[in-house]
């Protein structure tokens, strides 16, 4: 019997990715996203490439019952699920006034309670098993506050806070917990919130090598993993300096990147 992965998000970007690479490796796959079709061709193309089961399960992480309807689902079909790849989400950037506030609440449904949620629902199975893993996707962002990305940075932080913490719970219970921090990689992430490409290819990675060294983090039990020299060497450094000069420097980044217009995204596409 194979191992079982449920990866969110799963429809494009790092959530594809995790699917394509954890099908490599032998694990049948849940995938939970919004867009039925793009889920079913890629569960389809999967399966028959790697001999998997792959699982297409519809759900819009922002509403308040996704969690319990995902577990419900994959109860009414007899799943069990060894690996949990908390891999949705989605940001705002801009001016925090001119965000609407149910876009940032619906950020919050999708980057952290339906991410806490489903590790509720999924993890007391685990444990009575004795195994099982969560992998939890935040972002460099997570490490320092981020002006015009206000809500998606203590968003990431939250996620970076919550998946340390419970590895420290569950040392020693068969539980692994890793959380994977990623500068900008090349998604839908920055067509979705509406920002400049541009200003940060130059740092920007593909989802191939990022996916790969948070499942090798996941292998040797880490903590978290921030891909990247230069994104690995910021993890380290932003802690050890005054927050409040932190987020002044992150404003001179983050200012870069908004739209030229200085637009608000208030797009609903959801992605790592």
């Amino acid at each position: 019997m194979h191992p079982a992965a449920l990866i969110t998000g799963a429809s494009s970007g790092l959530g594809a990715e995790f699917a394509r690479q954890l099908a490599a490796r032998g694990h049948d796959l849940v995938l939970v996203a919004r867009s039925e079709g793009r889920l079913t061709a890629l569960a389809e193309r999967l399966a028959a490439e790697h001999g998997i089961r792959a699982h297409v399960l519809v759900q819009d992480l922002a509403e308040p019952e996704a969690a319990q309807r995902i577990a419900d689902g994959l109860t009414a079909r007899g799943l069990s699920v060894d690996l949990l790849v908390n891999n949705a989400g989605f940001g705002t950037c801009g001016r925090f006034e001119d965000i609407a506030a149910d876009r940032d609440h619906d950020q919050l449904m999708v980057n952290v309670v339906t991410l806490v949620g489903l590790t509720h629902a999924l993890l007391p199975a685990m444990l009575k098993r004795g195994t099982g893993a969560v992998l939890n996707v935040a972002s460099t962002a997570g490490f320092q506050p981020s002006p015009y990305f206000a809500v998606y940075s203590a968003a990431k932080g939250f996620v970076l806070n919550f998946g340390l913490a419970l590895r420290q719970e569950y040392r020693g219970r068969g539980i692994r917990v890793t959380t994977l921090c990623p500068g900008p990689v090349d998604t839908p992430f920055f067509e979705a919130i509406g920002t400049r490409k541009a200003a940060v290819n130059g740092s920007m990675t593909t989802p191939g090598p990022v996916v790969r060294a948070a499942l090798r983090a996941l292998d040797r039990d880490r903590g978290y993993v921030t891909p990247g020299l230069g994104n690995s060497l910021a993890a380290h450094l932003l802690p050890r300096r005054p927050r409040t000069l932190v987020a002044a420097i992150a404003k001179q980044v983050t200012r870069k990147v908004l739209s030229p217009a200085g637009t608000t995204a208030q797009s609903k596409e959801y992605t790592a």
